[in-house]
């Protein structure tokens, strides 16, 4: 039990997508910016305790990508999340897949969201979802139906392992290529995801980046590394090494990861002091 407590909390401390919202935080406020701030773009703080200055929006859809769900306005990011998109979306393409549904990345001026993520602050992250049907075709007219899509889970109830009847090697393929994209920093997945890409690809320097986490069943989380253009970016702790192909995994599969411990006690985190003029309309 020792160990897996150990684990638990170097896991969090690596992950912060995995930290729950600081409490505090004024998340309607930040969702209620209709706009980003002006000036150069910059990620400020962690993804998980941050905000976003001169953010750029995605545009809804392009060769290779479709954005899901634009009514959120969650489509805004760091210029090199939108790079990154559009460069993997068109080297997917030219491999044959179809295209990909993008879902959030962050808000219009990043920080914190009232629902639905504690990351994504820092317009550094994006969702992709793991659909590689054929998509209708992309334009105006298909929009309003990208509200409300709906991706089957790939992973088995209770998470034992991957679906056989939906997971395909195509998947594999689609995380890796993530994976080995110089700006990524990591790629979270649900463990059995994790454990399935193990089984076929274990030793593989890519696999280094795919890490567990829960949820992530019908999508990957992209996560890029801090942007040279912003200084006040926090970087995660760096991904350890080896392929993260060893028991650790096993440990998801324990009552103590299927059961979150809440926030330590203590003063709440708090945003940098640099977002709260953000969140004022300064650069």
């Amino acid at each position: 039990m020792r160990a897996a407590a150990l684990f638990a909390i170097a896991f969090a401390a690596a992950h912060p997508a995995a930290a729950p919202p600081a409490a505090g935080q004024p998340a309607a406020e930040w969702a209620a910016a209709a706009g980003p701030t002006p000036g150069p773009a910059r990620a400020i703080g962690s993804t998980a305790l941050g905000c976003l200055a001169g953010g750029v929006a995605l545009p809804p859809e392009g060769p290779g990508w479709q954005a899901v769900r634009l009514s959120r306005n969650r489509h805004w990011g760091h210029p090199e999340l939108l790079r990154f998109v559009e460069s993997f979306a068109e080297s997917t393409r030219a491999r044959g897949f179809p295209d990909l549904w993008i879902g959030d990345l962050a808000q219009p001026r990043g920080g914190p969201m009232p629902w639905g993520h504690a990351s994504h602050q820092t317009g550094l992250d994006v969702d992709i979802w793991l659909d590689l049907s054929p998509k209708p075709p992309a334009g105006p007219a298909t929009r309003g139906a990208r509200e409300s899509i709906e991706v089957p889970s790939l992973v088995l109830p209770g998470e034992a392992g991957v679906d056989p009847a939906r997971w395909t090697r195509r998947h594999a393929e689609l995380l890796r290529l993530a994976a080995q994209h110089p700006s990524v920093d990591r790629v979270l997945v649900n463990h059995a995801i994790k454990r399935e890409l193990c089984r076929t690809h274990a030793g593989e320097e890519w696999l280094r980046r795919v890490r567990p986490w829960r949820g992530h069943d019908s999508h990957a989380h992209i996560r890029l590394s801090c942007p040279a253009d912003s200084p006040d970016c926090v970087p995660a702790p760096p991904v350890p090494t080896g392929d993260g192909c060893d028991a650790s995994l096993e440990w998801w599969l324990s009552e103590a990861a299927r059961r979150p411990s809440p926030r330590p006690p203590g003063p709440p985190p708090r945003l940098p002091a640099a977002c709260a003029a953000l969140l004022r309309g300064g650069g």
